[in-house]
Order: C-alpha cells, then sequence, then structure tokens
C-alpha cells in the first residue's frame, strides 16, 4: 500500500526525478515575469524597453469638477456635479424643517418625511411611484433635519426626465388622503415608542441637547413629533406649512452624474410654472428667527431593566451629554471646529483599533484609556446656518457619575490649553481623509452639493476644503481662537438620566435649601441624584467661570452642586 501511494505522489508531481532536483547546483533560475521570459532581469518597478511610454488621462484644471448652478426665473436653483458611472443621483432639498414649526404644530416636518412617496395628482399610490422607479433600477428616500427637508431618487441616468418629473409630483402634487395621513400617525406613534426603547441613547441625547441649548426657538424646537401631538396634524395643518416653505425660491434640484443642461431642461418642463396642491406658490408668513444660544438643563430617567436584546441585561449606565455653543458652517471658525472635535474624537470603550480609528485622539487617550469604567466618549459638531454646538456624549456605571462629569469638564478645560503640533498635524489629516473617503460615495456628493447650494448659492469643492484644512495653523486664528468662543459661552447640559451643572444666582434664593430626590432601582446611590434649586430662573456657566462660594447655601450666591 505505501508503494502505491509513493508511486501516486510522484506521478502527480511530475515525471522529473523529486530527489535529484534537491542536488541541483550552480547559480538560481531567474523567476519567469508574468511579461514573459524575454525580459528575465528587469524589475516591476521600472519600465520595459521597447515598449511605448504609457499615456495617462490628465486633469486641466479644475473646470471639469466644479459644480454649476443654474437659478430659473421662479427662483428655482438647479446644480449638478459631473461623476463617472451609469448611476445619478437627483433630489430636491427645500429650506424647511422642524426649527421652521414655531407659529405651527411641533411635528409636521416629521410627518411629511413619512409621507414622502404617496400618492401624488400622476400616481395613485407609493407602489405605482416604486414600480415606476424600477424600471430604471431607481430606489427613493426623504429624509427631514432641523433646517433641510431632502428628497432623492438614485436610479439610471437614462431615466432623468423620468426621475425629475417623479420628484416634482412628490414635492409639488401631494394627495395627502385622510387614509394616508392616518397611516404615518401610527408610524410616527411606533418611531416615538421605539425611540424611548431603544439601547443607544444617542438620537435622544442630541435631540435633548438642542431642546437645552436653544429653548423654545429655532434649531431647540423638537425634531421629533411630541406625543400629544400626534393626532392633531392633518391634511389641513400640512397645506398651510407647505403654503409657506415648499415654494421655489426655497428649494434646489441637484443632480449627481447628470449632465447640467438636461438637469436644467427637465427643471424647466417639470417645475416651472407648476401650481402646487395647496393652491399657491408664494410664500405669505415665513419665520425668520436668528438661533439663540440660552443654555440650559433637560433630563430624563428612564428604566431599561426589561430591555435586553438576549440573554445577558443591558448594562445599567447614565448618559450625559455637555455642550457649548460653537459657530456657523458660513463662518471662517468653521474649519477650527472642525479639526477640534476631531482632535477630541472618542468613541465607544470596546470599540477595536486600527489605522484611522482615532486610537490617539483626546478622548481616547485622556478619559478611555485611564478610566476602564467609562464606556463611551465621544465629541460630536453639529453646524447651521447661524449656530452650531460641539458636544461630549459619555456613558458610565451610575455610581460614577460624578467622577464622569468632572473629567468630561476638564476635557473641555483643557481645549483652551496648548495643541502639540502632532496632534494637530493628525487630526488635519483624519479631517482630510474623512472628508475625502465620504465623498467617494454618489448620495454625499449630491446631499453636499445640494446643502451648499442651498445656503451659499455655491458650493466649496473638495480640495479647496482641503488647502483651508492644510493651511490652518495654530495662532489667532486657530485652536485659540475657537476655544475663547467656548469660554465665552454657557452650558448646556442635557442629562439622560443625571449630570452635573453649575448654577449662579443674581438675588437671595431665602432660607429654601438645596432639595434632593433620589430615584433608580437601589443599587448604590441608584440611577440618579437629582438637584433642583428652587427661586429665580438658573443662569448656566460653563466650569471656568464658576465663582468660589462667598456666601452659605441658600444666600445670594451659590457655587457648583454635584449629585
Amino acid at each position: 500500500m505505501a508503494a502505491v501511494v509513493l508511486a501516486a505522489t510522484r506521478l502527480l508531481r511530475g515525471s522529473g526525478s523529486w530527489g535529484c532536483s534537491r542536488l541541483r547546483f550552480g547559480p538560481p533560475a531567474y523567476r519567469r515575469f508574468s511579461s514573459g521570459g524575454a525580459y528575465p532581469n528587469i524589475p516591476l518597478s521600472s519600465p520595459l524597453p521597447g515598449v511605448p511610454k504609457p499615456v495617462f488621462a490628465t486633469v486641466d484644471g479644475q473646470e471639469k469638477f466644479e459644480t454649476k448652478v443654474t437659478t430659473l426665473d421662479n427662483g428655482l436653483r438647479v446644480a449638478s456635479q459631473n461623476k463617472f458611472g451609469q448611476f445619478c443621483t437627483v433630489g430636491i432639498l427645500i429650506n424647511s424643517g422642524s426649527r421652521y414649526e414655531a407659529k405651527y404644530l411641533s411635528g409636521i416636518a416629521h410627518f411629511l418625511e413619512k409621507l414622502a412617496f404617496s400618492s401624488t395628482a400622476r400616481f395613485d399610490s407609493k407602489d405605482e411611484i416604486l414600480l415606476t422607479l424600477e424600471k430604471h433600477g431607481g430606489i427613493c428616500d426623504c429624509q427631514t433635519s432641523r433646517d433641510t427637508t431632502m428628497y432623492a431618487v438614485s436610479a439610471d441616468s437614462k431615466g432623468l426626465d423620468t426621475v425629475v418629473a417623479l420628484l416634482a409630483d412628490v414635492v409639488l402634487q401631494p394627495r395627502l388622503t385622510d387614509e394616508e395621513v392616518e397611516m404615518t400617525r401610527m408610524a410616527v406613534q411606533f418611531e416615538l415608542e421605539d425611540l424611548n426603547l431603544r439601547p443607544d441613547p444617542e438620537p435622544l441625547l442630541t435631540e435633548m441637547i438642542h431642546e437645552a441649548a436653544y429653548r423654545e426657538n429655532t434649531v431647540g424646537l423638537h425634531r421629533f413629533c411630541p406625543t400629544e401631538n400626534v393626532a392633531k396634524i392633518n391634511r389641513e395643518v400640512l397645506h398651510s406649512y407647505l403654503r409657506n416653505y415648499y415654494t421655489p425660491d426655497r428649494m434646489v434640484l441637484a443632480g449627481v452624474g447628470v449632465e447640467h443642461e438636461h438637469l436644467v431642461d427637465c427643471a424647466r418642463k417639470y417645475l416651472l410654472g407648476v401650481q402646487p396642491a395647496w393652491g399657491s406658490a408664494e410664500a405669505v408668513d415665513i419665520d425668520r428667527s436668528v438661533a439663540q444660544y440660552t443654555g440650559g438643563i433637560a433630563k430624563l430617567e428612564r428604566d431599561m431593566s426589561n430591555v435586553s436584546l438576549g440573554p445577558t441585561p443591558i448594562p445599567e449606565l447614565t448618559h450625559i451629554m455637555v455642550g457649548l455653543e460653537s459657530c456657523s458652517f458660513l463662518e471662517e471658525d468653521f474649519i477650527p471646529f472642525a479639526v477640534l472635535n476631531m482632535m477630541m474624537g472618542g468613541g465607544g470603550s470596546f470599540s477595536a483599533g486600527g489605522p484611522g480609528k482615532g486610537m490617539f485622539s483626546r478622548l481616547y487617550l485622556n478619559v478611555l484609556n485611564r478610566h476602564h469604567w467609562m464606556y463611551n466618549a465621544t465629541s460630536y459638531h453639529h453646524s447651521y446656518e447661524d449656530t452650531g454646538l460641539l458636544c461630549i456624549h459619555a456613558s458610565a456605571d451610575p455610581r460614577q457619575v460624578r467622577e464622569m462629569v468632572e473629567i468630561i469638564t476638564k476635557e473641555f478645560i483643557l481645549m483652551g490649553g496648548t495643541v502639540d503640533t502632532v496632534e494637530l498635524e493628525r487630526a488635519k489629516t483624519q479631517l482630510t481623509s474623512m472628508l475625502m473617503m465620504n465623498l467617494e460615495s454618489r448620495p454625499v456628493i449630491f446631499e453636499d452639493v445640494g446643502r451648499q447650494v442651498l445656503a451659499t448659492r455655491s458650493r466649496k469643492l473638495p480640495h479647496e476644503l482641503c488647502t483651508l484644512i492644510r493651511e490652518y495653523r495654530r495662532g489667532s486664528e486657530g485652536l485659540p481662537q475657537a476655544s475663547a468662543r467656548l469660554r465665552g459661552g454657557r452650558l448646556a447640559l442635557p442629562q439622560a438620566v443625571v449630570g452635573l451643572w453649575y448654577v449662579h444666582h443674581t438675588q437671595n434664593l431665602g432660607p429654601s435649601p438645596v432639595v434632593l430626590s433620589r430615584g433608580g432601582q437601589g443599587q448604590g446611590r441608584g440611577v440618579a441624584d437629582l438637584v433642583s434649586l428652587p427661586g429665580p430662573t438658573m443662569h448656566l456657566l460653563p466650569p471656568w467661570q464658576v465663582t468660589p462660594p462667598s456666601a452659605p447655601l441658600g444666600g445670594a450666591v451659590t457655587t457648583a452642586q454635584s449629585c
């Protein structure tokens, strides 16, 4: 049997003698390259002799990649961006959102997002719209934010005429039937219940940080429909809002991967002189309020003991988010704040490392790596047309709340200190890398084109942004300037369960004591020790502006209170 196996092995290896090949002496044979045996001594890094020199494509300036913008007679702007490929992304962006609902019921933008791509004057149902898009391999989506509503379609470029006609019908001619509004009520109600049961607190914290920072104005208004307004929003309410904010001068038709002239022709054909379903194309009453940063506190306590994704229960955590006012995306400080946000970085304590993961950011080095009990520490920067918000989100065990808030507050203070050159260059490189990586995606390019043209009527190209980031230096126009703006602001502290805040009173509180109320499930100090101070309105100050106590508690001045 062994002899048979040996013979079969030799047969599979070839007819040559395997033993003799190992005894062969002399200079080693040259490796045969894939190009053949004619040039055995030339490495792949050198050009081959006798082969014509290759001619590569060159870019003749940036004009081929510029975003072209055309304004129609009715004020609607058409913007397009060249991009190679069979498919395109086209959509309509509207300067509307929850920040414009001060004179309306909160939640209209939330309803319109769910009602998008429903029945219209030309299409009897949403299924008919989807079947029309499927003929061109298309998909559709609608997203609303605090200041922008976006209707988008990705489809084959050959179906551009059909796509623009469909978008015009969806935006300007929705039927908004009673049945569709009722179905939307159910969808909104389900989303609100899911939001409160979701283990990830980030969406809820983002909502609360805006409510605390801009109390009852502009970007501080509810992005999600409040429960009490779900049953109140109807077709008449929606039409009154659409009449003021869905006007051509507040719209941008953006396209990526399409010819600009073709897109302009389609816009003139389907979006010029169209009578909307609400009867008027001219706005009557537009809210032009400017965001007023107030600072404040938002608190919420939830029992997550019954919510679990498996046999292992979800850890009982306290989540806080501390924020300070920054700047709008139209100001020169926007780039410094973006670099500062990248330098802070952060993430989850169980996030895997690796290149580009931000493991050398401050929140990793100073917080997560030094304090094993911290579950999360992440920096966020929200920027709008007239304001901005720089936040840090942190999570830890309820027994570590005091230490967690002190650590996050310390990081805010250190933002105004010195910045190492290596640290700054790393943050700039990471920001440039993230920018270019995101702009490789066609839908991201579409959103960037639409938002910039909607806000500024033009677009800064990626190479211009990279130049601004690369030329950014420390000094009078660097991080100290951004940090000075933070020091001049007031603290906005939403508390998912509990947090630490700083209080300054301008008049005597009298003999009223500090009231402590304890909540939670009886573990250690509980989920929360909520500090409430009776008396006048509280003016929240950042830690570096808190004065030392000059009177006992209940006097004219109070110092920081913690739980």
